[in-house]
């Protein structure tokens, strides 16, 4: 392994000074890890590629257990690789076992967050207030500056529903749809985004259409010119009519909206208890 600045090999001697001190100016993340063990072999090179990032906000800190049995007794390690985050001189946060990069990047962005996770979180609280064209700004600029960041697509994307641009949102989660960290969002919204794009293209003034289905894509315009509550009104109108109405779509659309919102948004709250209602 290389020396850097950000990433180097601490020992027992050293460890107060390079780890416990070093942590009152940056969060240092020490990887006990063996030559033998497997599992450090597949933990050891993410972590010392995540460091060498750029943008990187934190010191890796390695510690090989058999040299520092010591620093292992210490800290309680009892499996390895064990991961532990030092901030202020104690430890913040910790994990054991070889984790996915993504759980690896989630764990360095609660404990050591770049500018980059900065505007990421402000981006999802302008989400979580509905200010969906602020959002937007945020997460364009961010795919500007890293153009193959899942998370910022599928923030854009809903964004994009937010706004009532559907179409434009569908491109984004097609795409995401083949990303397994995205999957299951991109398939929530997906039928939301398909809904709203609906919304937007002409129909036939003179086509005959049941009341029902004209209540369908009436809530549809009324979402695209945000005003969710009465749309969902209306989509809960139709699911009383027929639970299972377009093979299912409603309740589809539904459920979308209830992933754009957020577990913690009233209207999702609310709503979910209404529907359960009519369809149980």
């Amino acid at each position: 392994m290389a020396q850097t600045s950000n990433i180097i090999e601490v020992q027992e001697a050293t460890f107060e000074q390079d780890v416990v001190q070093k942590s009152y100016e940056k969060p240092v993340v020490v990887d006990f890890w063996a030559a033998w063990c497997g599992p450090c072999r597949m933990l050891g090179p993410v972590l010392e590629r995540l460091a060498a990032e750029p943008n990187s906000n934190f010191v890796l800190a390695k510690v090989d257990v058999d040299a520092n049995p010591g620093l292992s007794m210490r800290y309680g390690v009892q499996g390895i690789p064990a991961v532990k985050a030092f901030h202020n001189g104690q430890v913040v946060d910790e994990f054991v076992g070889a984790q996915p990069e993504p759980m690896v990047r989630q764990f360095l962005a609660r404990i050591a967050p770049s500018e980059a996770d900065r505007t990421a979180a402000t981006a999802e609280e302008l989400l979580a207030d509905r200010r969906w064209s602020d959002a937007e700004l945020l997460f364009r600029d961010m795919l500007e500056q890293a153009p193959a960041n899942s998370t910022a697509k599928l923030g854009l994307a809903r964004a994009l529903i937010g706004l009532g641009e559907g179409c434009k949102a569908q491109f984004y989660l097609e795409e995401l749809k083949s990303i397994p960290e995205t999957l299951v969002s991109a398939e929530r919204l997906f039928p939301l985004a398909a809904y709203i794009c609906s919304a937007a293209e002409k129909s036939d003034e003179n086509a005959e259409v049941t009341v029902v289905e004209a209540q369908y894509r009436q809530s549809a315009r009324l979402f695209s010119q945000g005003k969710i509550a009465p749309a969902m009104d209306g989509l809960l109108d139709v699911l009383r009519y027929n639970k299972n109405y377009r093979d299912g779509q409603t309740k589809a659309v539904m459920l979308g909206i209830y992933e754009l919102l957020g577990d913690d948004d009233p209207l999702t709250n609310a709503y979910r208890r209404e529907m359960a209602s009519v369809l149980f």
